[in-house]
């Protein structure tokens, strides 16, 4: 089914069945779809907190997919994990109920606000998209939002406004970002991933292309990183307006001034030879100083102050799971980072060694069987820079390993790297070797942040 059919269905009064109603962006747009009029329900493999939140708001959820669960309804929804031989999907194909995909429900919802922020991104999608959010909410303009992750701020991943601007992090995998509409279009990096579905980084420069060119020609805008080759690259000569950002005055909008405090930066945004803000970041990293440069020039393309800038992300202290404090255990601190791919793991790397700890510890989970297998020399290059390093093994995701790949391969090239085939090996590897002075990180897409948790939870007990 096309975006555009979806006018004859997201109608009050009009039932949309959900399946895998409690992920990260389809309990988002349960919510959404509810405050329309639309009578939703759901259904998911597992009860949750996202789900017991949408039933206190009357959206009944299932749980466990059955091909009853769709009978009545006008319209299916399903994540883009949920293929046709799942049994609701079977049952809505066999009895000619419309299926649309997450990304096209979106994309239609989209089409009634004013301003659409699109955030993308090979990195750094989820933490900037979050400062956009504290950005939007500090001018008052009460938006809409869909992020990736946790925001402390929103105590959720999302949001539901109640006028004209809506912000979403908007991912590449399946091209899904190419059923948006956006208004500002935000490209942060580009970079070889998922190569499962890409063939190659010429492939991954085409998607984003076609992203930027989802803008309206005369009244969008295209925020760029100046500073990245491939993401210069895919807009080579494109004809639509571009806002470029980057740490250097080839930039439209460029930092100045930057001091580095410990894990704060301070510095001046310019933008047309003035300053357009000054901003306090209370989070280490170059990384995260282009993507406060990315908000400042999304701000700048919808017309908002520089104040609002400074003001919002002045009270930002990141997203969940990027580079998230979990406690302490025998001394050392312990921080979660949802770095998966080698040039997020560069950037948490550098900002960590930056803050002079005495070791670096890494616990690291790679994501995938295909993404460890295309970046294996990539990631033994960045796994030998911390002092010691724990490899758990592979997370399937939504893979199986046909590879016949294992975290073992990895340990075996890095000199200060140990496979670890649990969990608990870790946890009692870091019991050992965790002193003051160190800092313990827990890296991975995974589920790697429990290894931090329970030892955190540990020391919590044992204090």
């Amino acid at each position: 089914m096309k975006t555009a059919d979806l006018v004859k269905y997201i109608v009050p009064g009009k039932r949309g069945h959900l399946v895998g109603i409690g992920g990260v962006s389809m309990s988002p747009l349960a919510e959404v779809l509810h405050e329309s009029g639309i009578i939703v329900t759901g259904s998911d493999i597992n009860d949750s907190a996202a789900v017991e939140h949408l039933r206190s708001l009357g959206i009944p959820v299932a749980i466990g997919h059955r091909a009853e669960n769709v009978r009545g309804a006008d319209f299916i929804v399903r994540t883009a994990a949920v293929h046709d031989d799942n049994p609701e999907i079977a049952e809505a194909i066999a009895l000619g109920i419309p299926v649309f995909e997450r990304a096209q429900a979106w994309g239609f919802i989209m089409l009634s606000y004013k301003n659409a922020l699109c955030i993308s991104g090979t990195h750094g999608k989820t933490t900037t998209t979050s400062m956009c959010t504290h950005m939007l909410m500090a001018a008052g303009v009460d938006p809409t939002v869909m992020i990736g992750g946790t925001l402390p701020m929103l105590g959720a991943g999302h949001r539901v406004g109640r006028r004209d601007t809506i912000v979403l992090e908007s991912c590449e995998y399946c091209n899904s970002f190419h059923s948006f509409f956006p208004t500002v279009a935000v490209i942060l990096n580009v970079d070889a991933d998922h190569l499962d579905f890409f063939k190659d980084i010429d492939d991954i420069k085409a998607s984003f292309r076609k992203f930027a060119e989802l803008v309206p020609k005369d009244t969008g805008w295209v925020v760029a990183n100046r500073d990245d080759k491939n993401t210069m690259d895919a807009l080579c000569c494109i004809d639509r307006r571009v806002l470029t950002f980057g740490f250097t005055d080839d930039a439209d909008v460029y930092a100045a001034n930057i001091k580095n405090d410990g894990g704060k930066s301070r510095f001046d945004v310019i933008y047309g030879g003035e300053v357009f803000t000054r901003i306090t970041l209370n989070i280490p990293g170059r990384h995260n100083i282009s993507n406060a440069l990315a908000t400042a020039a999304s701000a700048i393309a919808l017309g908002i102050p520089g104040s609002a800038v400074s003001d919002g992300l002045s009270t930002f202290t990141g997203a969940g799971r990027r580079m998230e404090y979990k406690g302490e255990y025998n001394g050392a601190v312990i921080y979660d980072d949802y770095a998966h791919h080698p040039g997020e793991m560069h950037a948490l790397i550098d900002a960590v060694q930056a803050l002079k700890y005495e070791r670096v510890i890494v616990a690291f989970q790679p994501h995938t069987y295909t993404r460890t297998k295309a970046l294996f020399n990539d990631f033994v290059r960045e796994l030998k820079r911390p002092d010691l390093v724990f490899l758990a093994e592979i997370y399937a995701a939504r893979e199986k390993n046909t590879i016949g790949i294992s975290s073992s391969e990895l340990a075996e090239k890095i000199p200060n790297a140990v496979f670890c085939p649990t969990f608990e090996d870790i946890e009692q590897r870091l019991r050992e070797t965790a002193k003051s002075g160190d800092i313990i990180l827990t890296v991975g897409a995974g589920n790697i942040y429990l290894v931090g948790e329970h030892l955190a939870k540990d020391a919590v007990k044992a204090g």
